[in-house]
């Protein structure tokens, strides 16, 4: 999965080439994990941990309304770790359908 896999390129009113405004909304899946967290945690780590892959940690954040500005998750946290087996998918269908 990448970040911007399902982002579309369109063009500005200058003709010029931007990525559109892809909105990310993990549907809940009965095979979600939920966490608490007993330190300062990292969504990259948290995504590195159960993902496999650093770069999800966008996944964890909008599942939880996390990461405007900051990668860390306070202690005494639970977070909803979503089951994304067709993330691109999702995402395509749903910025289709807006």
């Amino acid at each position: 999965m990448g970040r911007y896999n399902t982002t579309q390129i369109i063009r500005n009113k200058f003709d010029k080439q931007i990525a559109n405004t892809t909105i990310i909304s993990i549907p809940f899946n009965s095979k979600d994990i939920y966490i608490k967290t007993t330190s300062l945690e990292r969504l990259d780590k948290l995504a590195d941990a159960f993902y496999k892959d650093v770069s999800d940690w966008y996944l964890i954040a909008s599942a939880n309304g996390l990461g405007k500005g900051t990668l860390w998750v306070p202690a005494e946290t639970i977070l909803r770790i979503p089951n994304v087996p067709n993330i691109d998918d999702y995402i395509t269908k749903f910025n289709d359908n807006r």
